[in-house]
């Protein structure tokens, strides 16, 4: 029987703590690993190869998502869990970006984690309900008016609806996994080939078609 090592990256010591129990109850799955943040968990991971890391996205210093960006580049055979309490828009597209197996909030009860492990170690994605509604509600909303804006790379059109969204430029480049100097580049490119004066500007050209 495969057993299967688990680790886990979180800062609350009391959701550790659950985590750990519960996955002492399962046969085939050991904890081999606890981190606190994100540099923790890069550098656990290359010690210990988990096959899978159950991974909180806000925790102080280096953050989950870079954390997991980081070892999925390393490690593409590192499984990555992530267990929050963010469901937002930002939180799940930045996570999935990474290139990680499935998003649970973290109220998920024991079955529905062991359930979200397992799925994950066979190869395949498992969101819960609640992520995967607004997953399917981000993937389907329309699109403002971004084709008229024939001017602009696809790259720099994905900037706009960013900025038009009302997102700051830390908030682009987590979501797009970019540096905050590249968001930054594109952002100035965006405005001037829209010649316009401000991102307001900008994001009231995208809300209202050309006439």
């Amino acid at each position: 029987m495969k057993i299967w090592k688990i680790m886990i990256a979180d800062d609350h010591p009391m959701y550790r703590k659950g985590l750990k129990t519960i996955l002492e109850t399962v046969d085939d799955m050991i904890v081999t690993g606890e981190a606190t943040n994100g540099e923790e968990a890069i550098a656990l991971c290359e010690r210990e190869l988990p096959d899978v890391i159950l991974m909180d996205i806000r925790m102080p210093g280096m953050n989950g998502v870079d954390a997991a960006r980081h070892i999925k580049k390393q490690h593409p055979d590192v499984q990555i869990l992530f267990l929050t309490m963010h469901e937002d828009d930002t939180s799940v597209i930045a996570a999935m970006k990474t290139g990680a197996r499935g998003y649970f909030l973290k109220d998920a009860d024991k079955d529905e984690i062991i359930r979200a492990i397992r799925a994950i170690t066979a190869g395949e994605a498992i969101f819960s309900a609640e992520v995967a509604a607004r997953m399917i509600d981000y993937a389907t909303r329309p699109v403002s008016n971004l084709d008229q804006f024939s001017q602009l790379t696809a790259r720099e059109k994905e900037v706009l609806h960013y900025i038009a969204e009302g997102y700051s430029n830390a908030r682009i480049s987590e979501v797009m996994g970019l540096t905050a100097k590249t968001v930054s580049n594109y952002v100035t490119l965006v405005l001037n080939k829209l010649h316009a004066a401000d991102r307001a500007e900008a994001a009231r050209m995208v809300k209202e078609p050309y006439n």
